[in-house]
Parts: C-alpha cells; structure tokens; sequence
C-alpha cells in the first residue's frame, strides 16, 4: 500500500504541530515583559542561593520585621540577572529595600521558582 500525502495535508500537519509551540512561546514572553504589579519590600535577606537542575536561578528569602520582638513575613524572590545577585549577596545582613516586579502565569520554573523578580537593591540603614 502506498501511502503518501497531498501539500495541503503536510501543511496542515505542520501547523497543528508548530501552532501550539508558537502560542506556548508568545504566552510565557507576555508573561516575562508585562508585570501584574510593581512594589518595594523592606527587610532582611536572610537566604540566597543559585538554585536549579538545569535552569539555575538566584531565589532568595526576605524576613519582613513590622515591629521589633514580633514574628517576621517571608518574602520569597527570584534574581535573574547576575549582576544583581552579586548586590544582593553584599547587602546580607543589612537591611535592605528590594524592588521587584509581579509576573504572574509563567508556565515553567525555568525562569524563577517565585513569581516575584527583584530588579534593584539598596540599603536602608
């Protein structure tokens, strides 16, 4: 039996397997350009480490202390840029503001564990 398949039949089959590919890949560069929010969190970073199997990124914690005395909030983040994570490796210890954005419905934790991505750091004391 032979068997063998018109133009229109091969293009069909290309764009049903390229077609989910090309969403897959402008759905997680909107997630990465556009942020949901923007803020600033003040407090202590307290651990930060490259993380990773084979995507490795910077995912830090941040102790927020309201009052002194009282329990503090964890602020999770993730550093993609290197040069960042060197700042903030140098601000351990200290109190600190870290600026960030919100990305919300990125699809892999190849960008980051968190959806909280620092872009600045500067000390406060």
């Amino acid at each position: 039996m032979n068997f063998t398949l018109s133009r229109k039949q091969k293009l069909l089959i290309t764009a049903a397997v390229f077609t989910p590919i090309l969403l897959f890949v402008l759905y997680t560069w909107s997630a990465l350009t556009w942020s949901y929010a923007k803020g600033e969190r003040a407090g202590y970073v307290q651990k930060f480490s490259k993380k990773g199997w084979i995507c490795k990124t910077w995912e830090g914690e941040l102790a927020i202390v309201s009052i002194p005395g009282t329990m503090s909030e964890k602020f999770f983040f993730t550093v993609r840029d290197d040069a960042l994570a060197t700042r903030v490796n140098q601000t351990m210890g200290k109190r600190v503001a870290l600026s960030y954005h919100q990305h919300k419905g990125i699809p892999t934790t190849c960008f980051g564990e968190t959806e909280y991505f620092v872009v600045d750091v500067r000390n406060v004391e």
